[in-house]
């Protein structure tokens, strides 16, 4: 595979396709001593038999020398000879991808065949789609990988490999551009030797990870053992030559690509960083809570167009980017756009959360449309059930709600209750205004998240805010632009050292914790058992490829994971929000929402609520309920109000 999504270069194509194949001819070098090394016992068997012929080396030592050395050539070729097979036989890595026919696709077919004419090279065998903010060549001529190629894919050739956001972010015009550097590859691709020495060290890649397959027996996985330690023996020898290599093809085609459409590719390489700072943001803010409520937003690609209109909108760096959105998209290059966002979407899912590769009862698409209903509202009555559940299971009375109380279910109350701490006596505010809540009142900064590229402080993004009391203004200050997220797990990570002063709230954090691994041990087992019966019937039938087929992974799901696991207190934050947004839905003028950059929102009045994760940081962290408090009276909720839960 080699990623050539480069623009420039101060070196010459020549000089690049030289390089190259310089340093193919050093790769195919290694392979040639190899080769020697596993043939010079029998060579000197063979001078030992002639020279007995013509009796030059007769006596029994010499007869001695030549079984000898016989047994060593017999025993030395055999090895060579497994080492070949396995590294012939051996499947390479392959991208997961969804493959794009030329049914599904003719007008980006004529494109990159148009570009290709352009530059002088081959045209890729065929396009897949990645759910990726890249495009590259990749080679699959490999046996195990050719039931992915189509009928009219080339014989040798690579694939063209492009990341899903650009169809839908960019512009016909820079796509084109984008894609110049990367099908001039081709070219450098179709040298006999620089194609030989990428095979050679594919299979040497692939032999390496035979020995970690589920499949082999004890005896098969010994001798895999040995052919993968001589394996990487060689792939040592020349990676250094390879990644030469690798270097001087794309040298080679960032020349090349200047003469075409090198003043578009200059603007576009902007789109290129903006399209992967949205996808992240869209992937961890957005994608990622639905994944893990068993749903899988099936337009993620529309939703990057969405998100980053939402960035010009706020940030005057990214003024004039959504002023392009006039001009036609690359995505109507495809002949079924919709179709082929869910399928890069549930492979985003698969990649990035190890979800399962087929819809089901318990993974099941959602649009945008119904995003704050089928997912935020879902979530956060879920989380309120589980803390509450927790809760019920640490024996927290529900009494706790107050004994004038008549509430009958789950109250936000009660949780307060269990995480405030008894202040000592004669402890004092931390400013003495804050108990002033008749004072002069002052906006409140808005918060901005148009996230760490692009930022900010003094853009307004949330309309006019809520006035509060300048005592709580100054006492409980709102947190930077860039962690003024709803949840406030984000506030909590540079915490998690100190040491605890809520007792209560380090018990509760820890059987969350307990009770969200078992869950996921559940999911994980429904999944494995999924994708099993997936692979046992797609084994017994052979079906047709067909125009969106997905090839793939090579290795267990999720390959990459987008964040690492959450702590205790992070947990607790967010089931603590939940609850808090539970109660604002069911008694308040409060909906679910959805911000493109930040996910799940609540929405309060038609603003959103940036103001209510440091509140429940205080109540977390401290056991302090005064700021949450205030923000409960000012925003007309009732704690002490039962709440629906799933």
């Amino acid at each position: 595979m080699a990623g050539v999504s480069g623009t420039g270069s101060v070196v010459g194509e020549e000089w690049g396709a030289r390089a190259a194949h310089s340093r193919a001819l050093a790769v195919l070098r290694v392979r040639g001593r190899a080769l020697g090394l596993a043939v010079l016992p029998a060579a000197v068997a063979v001078v030992l038999y002639a020279g007995g012929v013509t009796g030059h080396f007769t006596g029994p030592a010499w007869d001695t020398a030549r079984w000898v050395v016989t047994v060593l050539a017999v025993l030395v070729l055999l090895a060579a000879t497994a080492v070949a097979l396995v590294v012939a036989r051996a499947r390479p890595a392959a991208t997961p991808t969804v493959e794009l026919a030329e049914t599904a696709a003719p007008d980006l077919y004529r494109l990159v065949r148009d570009l290709a004419d352009r530059l002088d090279v081959p045209a890729p065998a065929g396009i897949a789609l990645t759910p990726d903010c890249d495009s590259w060549l990749e080679d699959r001529t490999h046996r195990a990988h050719r039931g992915l190629r189509t009928a009219h894919d080339g014989d040798g050739a690579p694939v063209l490999v492009i990341g899903s956001p650009f169809l839908w972010w960019m512009r016909v015009a820079e796509l084109r551009a984008v894609l110049a550097p990367v099908v001039a590859g081709t070219g450098p691709a179709a040298q006999p030797d620089i194609a030989a020495a990428r095979r050679f060290v594919r299979g040497l890649d692939a032999a390496v990870a035979v020995p970690d397959d589920p499949g082999l027996d004890p005896i098969r996985r010994l001798g895999a053992h040995s052919v993968g330690r001589m394996a990487r023996v060689l792939l040592r020898a020349c990676r250094g030559h390879a990644a030469e290599m690798e270097r001087g093809v794309a040298a080679a085609g960032s020349e090349r690509a200047q003469a075409v459409d090198y003043g578009v590719r200059i603007v576009a390489q902007e789109q290129v960083g903006l399209a992967y700072a949205g996808w992240d943001r869209l992937l961890t803010r957005v994608a990622l809570p639905a994944w893990r409520m068993g749903r899988w937003p099936a337009k993620l690609d529309a939703g990057v167009v969405s998100a980053l209109t939402e960035l010009s909108r706020r940030d005057r760096l990214a003024e004039g980017f959504s002023s392009r959105l006039g001009e036609r998209p690359a995505c109507d290059l495809l002949e079924e756009p919709g179709a082929v966002d869910e399928a890069t979407s549930l492979l985003a899912a698969r990649l990035f959360h190890g979800g399962p590769a087929e819809a089901g009862p318990d993974w099941s698409p959602v649009e945008w449309s119904q995003y704050p209903e089928e997912v935020v509202d879902r979530k956060w009555r879920t989380d309120a059930a589980r803390l509450h559940q927790v809760l019920d299971g640490l024996g927290v009375p529900d009494s706790a709600a107050g004994p004038a109380s008549d509430a009958v279910g789950p109250t936000l109350t009660r949780v307060i209750a269990h995480l405030t701490t008894e202040r000592p006596p004669g402890s004092a505010d931390p400013e003495p205004a804050a108990a002033d809540v008749t004072g002069p009142t002052d906006p409140e900064p808005a918060a901005d998240v148009t996230g760490p590229a692009h930022q900010e402080p003094d853009a307004d993004v949330t309309g006019p805010a809520h006035q509060e009391p300048d005592g709580i203004s100054a006492a409980y200050p709102d947190p930077d632009p860039d962690t003024a997220d709803l949840t406030g797990a984000d506030q909590l990570g540079a915490l998690d050292d100190d040491e605890p002063v809520n007792p209560a709230a380090e018990a509760l954090a820890g059987a969350l914790s307990a009770l969200l691994v078992r869950e996921e041990a559940a999911r994980e087992a429904r999944v494995a058992a999924a994708a099993e019966s997936a692979r046992a019937a797609e084994k017994s039938r052979k079906a047709a490829p067909a125009a969106l087929a997905v090839s793939g992974p090579d290795g267990p799901l999720p390959l990459f994971p987008l964040q690492p696991p959450r702590t205790g207190r992070d947990l607790l934050a967010d089931h603590v929000t939940a609850m808090v947004c539970c109660a604002a839905v069911d008694t308040a003028e409060a909906v679910p929402g959805l911000d493109w950059l930040d996910g799940p929102t609540l929405l309060v009045g038609g603003e959103r609520a940036a103001d209510l994760g440091p509140r429940v940081l205080a109540l977390v962290e401290d056991g302090d309920p005064e700021p949450l408090s205030v923000w409960l009276a000012r925003t007309g909720v009732r704690p002490e109000k039962p709440v629906r839960l799933v």
